[in-house]
């Protein structure tokens, strides 16, 4: 499988405490949180790396340009915050088509492991998959994409927490953010999703439904810990991740 990464790294850090600093070049222990994303993804030996940038995209170019030159990144602008899947999508025009899969990451859960990461490139190889995404279970769903499963076990559709119509505090089995997609299908089905939602926003995790739609295969592996695909979007969050780290230290 020749795969590549592309990495989400466009937004602000509205609820951070700087929230004139792009949310990915936040520190966690002295280190943006996307510096935790690329390490991880160069460990992984993709064939390039696209990481989408748009709020002061010229610190993100600047950090990464300046601590990780030379590992094929590629950086491609969103002009307009239109969500996840509308992210994605700008990386067409500049795309190596000779590329298969593509492993999209968030710049903003800095401690998911090349070990899962390995796991999930493996779970979609083996099961030869169009399109597979990590899961996870939390004692505290809210605010998380729902992980929808048929009486089969089989993964059916994300509901975006604003978009439930229920309480949905019973779904615990959370969307995390991480998928590897065939590309062959990837650009097109990325077309074909919709902005009707609370947000207006073109949703990433739509691509379940669309694949569906057409057929394809779609998988979610489902992870023990979720600790590592915690994402950051408060200080409060920040701090957790500090504790977390510096219990992992011994510090």
């Amino acid at each position: 499988m020749k795969f590549g990464i592309a990495i989400l790294a466009a937004g602000k850090g509205k609820r951070m405490q700087n929230p004139n600093l792009p949310k990915v070049l936040t520190p966690l222990k002295g280190k943006p949180l996307l510096g935790y994303v690329v390490e991880t993804s160069i460990k992984l030996s993709p064939l390039a790396i696209y990481i989408v940038v748009g709020f002061k995209r010229e610190l993100v170019i600047e950090y990464c340009t300046k601590n990780f030159n030379g590992n094929s990144i590629f950086f491609v602008e969103q002009t307009e915050q239109l969500g996840t899947g509308h992210a994605v999508l700008q990386i067409e025009p500049y795309f190596d088509n000779s590329i298969s899969d593509l492993l999209i990451l968030s710049g903003d859960v800095p401690l998911i492991s090349a070990t899962t990461l390995t796991k999930l490139i493996e779970y979609h190889k083996e099961n030869q998959s169009d399109l597979s995404l990590i899961s996870t279970i939390v004692s505290d769903p809210s605010g998380y994409g729902r992980i929808i499963r048929g009486e089969n076990g089989k993964l059916v559709k994300i509901v975006e927490h604003k978009d439930l119509n229920i309480d949905g505090t019973e779904l615990n089995e959370i969307n995390t953010g991480i998928y590897i997609v065939n590309t062959k299908f990837l650009f097109d089905g990325l077309k074909k999703i919709s902005n009707e939602n609370s947000q207006k926003e073109y949703y990433l995790t739509d691509l379940v439904e669309v694949f569906q739609r057409e057929h394809l295969k779609v998988n979610a592996l489902l992870i023990e810990n979720y600790i590592e695909v915690l994402g950051v979007n408060t200080y409060g969050e920040l701090q957790f991740l500090e504790n977390v780290l510096n219990t992992l230290e011994g510090v």
